[in-house]
């Protein structure tokens, strides 16, 4: 598998980093924050240029509650050198060079890591000269840009993607790659540990105490695994412990690397907003999700408080409504061996494959139950689908229009296609196209 690489935008406050990385992600947020349920501030997205696909941060988005900027403008630079293959530094072009471009630029320097440096607000061919004062941050050439135009962006991709690392992934094939996110202290490190059956990670009730990210390669009944650690910034200070997004940016960066998400939440405190923020991100990804309540051992029970937990995760996370919830206490090791079985299924789920032929018998068989009705001028006639990929499992439907498709009729088709083919665990894509 190609690695995708991720790129990370820099520099001090108003110089347009948010604009830039809007510019660059393109129309990929409106079609996602149209998830119902899912909403969060954005500062992590896919983007794509010269066939090449790469993740983008926004570091302007991660910040202290302080408002102290030169530590601000420190940590943003310093978390785009933990996390980015290639590093976009944007200065204000019209101001020229200041004391904080030249901070950041040192910072940079130092990281060893590549750097584009584009000099934004270059909307008028009077400002051009101004770059020339940018040569002496020692970054390289400076590209004059206008992120809210459009001008010199293509300049800047064309750079990023020569620079992006283009190496294989070397993992094996045939390993299960999973990770644990979730909220810091909902005891991600110690359902680590119960799962590998050993003390490898360090645990401890103080919040963001786990600093070193370790990969754990084992196997299981014949079945090699790999769970992706979402372990806190390495040799890093107390910064970044209370920094909310910071999280989250980590949660991203091992649910890029897995095939299978384990989204924990605390049992005995509940859910809180960023769990749906963090459950947002995994079911976006389209990788296998599991939905897994950690300290049941801590919560005063009777017959009905695992239903009425259920009822409150499925009310949540409405879009996870595929996902199975499994019930665990990593502190005394009840019911964690079932989580492999999980895992399993979900990861089987996203490779599964469907015959045409069959797919064509549940369509036909979905439009005698239920025909389609008026919408958008006109009644949709599906005439064929086939499965055109999977992680996650895609559908092409063929349609005499696109327009007369009913969100509440493709949820139907999805209710169909899950009842009939299985699929738990994982999201599947339905696609209509016209058919010419």
């Amino acid at each position: 598998m190609m690695m995708k690489g991720v790129v990370a935008i820099v520099g001090r406050a108003n110089v347009g980093k948010s604009t830039l990385f809007n510019r660059i992600v393109g129309e990929r947020i409106s079609i996602v924050e149209d998830t119902p349920g899912v909403t969060r501030d954005r500062i992590y997205a896919r983007a794509s240029w010269l066939t090449r696909d790469f993740s983008v941060i926004d570091t302007g988005g991660i910040e202290l509650a302080n408002h102290d900027f030169v530590k601000e403008i420190r940590m943003q630079a310093e978390i785009a050198i933990e996390e980015a293959d290639v590093i976009v530094f944007v200065t204000n072009g019209r101001e020229g060079v200041t004391a904080e471009d030249q901070m950041v630029a040192r910072i940079l320097q130092k990281s060893k890591k590549p750097v584009v440096l584009a000099c934004n607000k270059i909307d008028d061919v009077a400002f051009r000269d101004n770059i020339y004062d940018f040569y002496s941050l020692g970054i390289g050439d400076p590209i004059p840009v206008s992120s809210s135009h459009g001008i010199g962006v293509g300049d800047v991709l064309d750079q990023v993607v020569r620079l992006l690392p283009d190496k294989e992934d070397d993992l094996p094939e045939d390993e299960i790659k999973f990770s644990l996110i979730g909220r810091p202290n909902v005891g991600k490190s110690s359902l680590t540990n119960a799962l590998l059956g050993e003390e490898r990670v360090i645990v401890s009730d103080i919040e963001g105490t786990t600093r070193d990210a370790i990969d754990t390669a084992f196997t299981k009944d014949g079945q090699k695994y790999r769970v992706i650690d979402t372990a806190g910034m390495r040799k890093r200070g107390k910064i970044y412990e209370n920094v909310e997004k910071y999280s989250v940016l980590r949660a991203m960066s091992a649910i890029e690397k897995s095939d299978v998400i384990l989204i924990l939440v605390d049992g005995e405190r509940g859910i809180i907003e960023q769990d749906k923020h963090i459950a947002g991100y995994a079911h976006e990804s389209g990788k296998g999700v599991v939905l897994v309540v950690n300290k049941w051992d801590l919560v005063n029970k009777d017959e009905k408080t695992m239903a009425k937990m259920q009822k409150k995760l499925r009310e949540d996370f409405k879009y996870l409504d595929y996902a199975r919830i499994a019930f665990v206490s990593a502190k005394t090791s009840a019911r964690v061996q079932t989580l492999f079985d999980l895992i399993h299924e979900a990861y089987d789920n996203q490779r599964k494959r469907v015959a045409t032929s069959v797919l064509n018998d549940v369509l036909v068989d979905a439009q005698a139950m239920n025909p389609t009705s008026n919408f958008e001028g006109g009644r949709l006639k599906i005439y064929y689908g086939n499965q055109v990929a999977v992680t996650p499992p895609t559908f092409v439907l063929f349609v005499n229009d696109p327009k007369f498709l009913h969100f509440s009729y493709k949820r139907y088709l999805e209710n169909k296609f899950r009842d009939a083919f299985g699929f738990e665990g994982t999201p599947i894509h339905i696609i209509c196209r016209k058919r010419d």
